[in-house]
């Protein structure tokens, strides 16, 4: 496993990537609405990533395996039982729907990379506003166990006994990940596990915490895309995604932004 630790310059410029990429969610929140396609809201987000913030989308054309299809597009949207890389198409979110956004945006060499899970419409079932809920505090309560000292293990051992002390699963086949130069490097940053293993946190540190909480049974099945996974039971599955920075002394949040949903009340 080959861990960068980045320098200041990288964790400047990590900042900057990282602070466009959630000010895209913010962008984006309005219009997810009953009756926008994915396909809409795409554009929308790259042309605002392109146009406005003169970036690039990391997504697009992203081919982590030459035997498989490049990501045809710009931003991923999982919708309802999508657990993620759901491929934006004509599809009209419905009154009711969750829908994940997933933005990753590349700026002076660096990415920055965030998602949201956000509620559509008035017609959200009580079930399923839980689930969002519980996948926010699970990111949290994942992302309040990095400091210098603390192991990986301890991230997931704290998003899994949240999630299933609600009877929610983790889907184990996906992961956070390092980030920085390169859109997917070391570590695996696994939303699952046992305290006190795996590598230790150390000062310059850049990873995402992203879990994938479902409804139902954690396995998974893929589409014919080449992309997207779903949940095999077909029941809701969230998801929420910050960059997080190892400092010297605990954690900073690198996909802050304005219109961020608060943290939970019982995080510091």
């Amino acid at each position: 496993m080959n861990i960068t630790i980045k320098n200041t310059q990288d964790i400047e410029f990590m900042r900057i990537s990282c602070k466009l990429a959630a000010e895209v969610l913010d962008y984006i929140e309005p219009f997810v609405k009953p009756g926008i396609t994915t396909l809409e809201i795409d554009k929308l987000c790259h042309d605002y990533i392109v146009n406005v913030q003169q970036a690039y989308p990391s997504p697009l054309n992203y081919q982590p395996d030459p035997r498989g299809p490049a990501y045809p597009n710009s931003i991923c949207t999982s919708v309802n039982s999508e657990i993620c890389h759901g491929i934006p198409n004509e599809r009209q979110l419905k009154d009711g729907d969750i829908i994940n956004v997933d933005i990753t945006v590349y700026k002076n060499g660096y990415h920055g990379d965030t998602s949201r899970t956000f509620l559509v419409g008035e017609k959200v079932s009580p079930q399923a506003k839980r689930l969002v809920q519980v996948t926010y505090e699970s990111m949290w309560l994942g992302i309040n166990q990095v400091k210098p000292g603390n192991y990986l293990g301890d991230i997931g051992h704290a998003i899994q006994t949240h999630a299933e002390k609600n009877y929610y699963s983790v889907v184990r086949e996906f992961c956070g990940h390092g980030i920085g130069k390169i859109f997917h490097e070391d570590p695996q940053v696994l939303h699952y596990g046992k305290p006190k293993t795996g590598p230790q946190l150390k000062p310059g540190m850049i990873f995402t915490i992203e879990p994938m909480i479902n409804q139902g049974k954690r396995e998974i099945r893929f589409m014919s895309n080449g992309w997207t996974a779903v949940t095999k039971d077909r029941s809701l599955s969230a998801q929420f995604e910050h960059t997080v920075l190892v400092t010297e002394t605990a954690y900073e949040v690198l996909t802050v932004s304005p219109n961020m949903p608060a943290k939970p009340d019982f995080i510091n």
